[in-house]
């Protein structure tokens, strides 16, 4: 079992290092926890693996997957670049003091005024459509602007149908058929294009399907190389590397996954006669998955026609269950000791029939009162919270150096209110 499991001579579950019975004292529950110390080990391995065979690379976490201030600091601190999808994304980069070069924006549908805002962030756009091509050159004088195009690799992975990115069903990037063209456009149109992007989809734990993207993103690479005269100085093939979720899987073997993509990407730059360009890899969920767990409270055990495990959280706290079917492996915080014995549903508390973070799952004999650690809840957790039933969002507290810190507040009822207006003619 690779899920980053530790316990303490009193049998609870810790975290960092700090005893989640005594974090719960303290912050209340749900409360999302989240382990310095274990960001920085995941963010060392996955540089170290990389470039210790391809010298000219860097790490692009891609900040959708957690953007806490206190984890992107952590990444700031060592040294990461980031990987950004939306203005908001760019506007908190540049707040935490990241430089433009170590910021890349992935747009997709993006607005003119949204492109102009990053393009006068001085950071290099990643463009994923014609449209968007032409649009950019309207609102901005192009004038050796340096740009990159999203390619559509045609290669698709990813643990569920909506974490699919390439392919013929994926939204994302532009045709092989028109790169070369997208490519003579940009360049006459006064742009500077010096890279290329492609991404396959998430929660990959084998490294064919990354290979298979590498191949067929550097076909285009190549292609483009020769008929659009272009010498890339970097090229990045995207993020979507996966962690274990469940107990049988393991972790990826990291090192051979990067000697056997970097020997591929050098075969192909050899093949095409390519200057060897910077090589981008945006990991996210591999940095940050499994540095956090949700902590929740037991409110309720009610026997109906199954077994309901009734907890202090719902799909507003942590989506993913709901939205992608996934699984997220569940302790007994309190009682960590203790063997499973029986099959329960775990349920939320917001009102709707899908809100269940596990179904059939062989747990421990569990009473009111006990505490659930929902693992790997560092990517997509937090950030795809919402106040759905006008509940308010959680906590977070970083445990560094084994003492927790409060990181973000937890939300009031006023806080529902901020931003709405009501009319006069409708006020008391």
């Amino acid at each position: 079992m690779d899920l980053n499991i530790k316990t303490n001579e009193k049998n609870h579950l810790t975290i960092g290092g700090a005893d989640v019975c005594d974090i719960v004292k303290e912050f209340g529950t749900p409360l999302y926890v989240i382990d310095e110390n274990r960001i920085r080990e995941n963010y060392q391995r996955f540089y170290n693996a990389f470039s210790k065979y391809y010298k000219d690379f860097k790490v692009f976490y891609a900040c959708k997957a957690n953007t806490n201030l206190a984890v992107m600091s952590i990444l700031k601190d060592e040294g990461c670049c980031i990987d950004t999808v939306s203005p908001g994304e760019v506007y908190t980069c540049k707040k935490l003091g990241f430089s433009s070069d170590k910021i890349l924006f992935t747009g997709n549908n993006i607005k003119n005024e949204e492109m102009k805002f990053v393009a006068d962030e001085d950071v290099v756009l990643n463009i994923d459509s014609m449209s968007a091509l032409k649009r950019l050159a309207e609102v901005i004088n192009p004038n050796g602007t340096k740009i990159s195009f999203r390619v559509n690799p045609m290669v698709e992975a990813g643990h569920h149908k909506h974490c699919i990115t390439g392919g013929v069903m994926a939204k994302f990037g532009i045709m092989e058929t028109e790169a070369v063209e997208a490519y003579k456009l940009a360049k006459k149109l006064g742009f500077n294009p010096v890279g290329m992007h492609s991404h396959i989809g998430s929660g990959i734990l084998d490294p064919e399907p990354f290979k298979l993207a590498i191949k067929s993103t550097m076909d285009i690479a190549g292609k483009v190389h020769k008929e659009a005269d272009i010498d890339f100085e970097f090229i990045d093939f995207g993020g979507g590397i996966g962690i274990p979720y469940t107990p049988d899987e393991k972790l990826l073997d990291i090192d051979n996954f990067a000697k056997e993509n970097v020997e591929l990407f050098k075969q192909k730059l050899q093949e095409y006669d390519m200057k060897e360009p910077t090589l981008y890899l945006e990991p996210g969920r591999y940095i940050v998955g499994d540095a956090s767990v949700l902590l929740v409270s037991v409110n309720s055990v009610k026997q109906s026609y199954r077994k309901f495990i009734g907890t202090d959280a719902g799909f507003n706290t942590l989506l993913r269950p709901t939205m992608y079917g996934s699984y997220h492996h569940i302790v007994l915080a309190n009682k960590m000791n203790e063997d499973p014995v029986e099959k329960v549903d775990v349920a939320g508390n917001v009102c709707e029939s899908g809100d269940l973070f596990a179904r059939d799952r062989f747990l421990p004999k569990i009473h009111e009162g006990d505490i659930l650690g929902i693992l790997n809840a560092g990517a997509y957790g937090f950030t795809m919270a919402s106040n759905y039933n006008s509940r308010p969002l959680p906590a977070e507290v970083l445990i560094s150096n084994g003492k927790p810190i409060l990181v973000r507040e937890e939300e009031k009822f006023d806080d529902l209110f901020n931003k709405q207006i009501i009319p006069d003619h409708l006020k008391n």
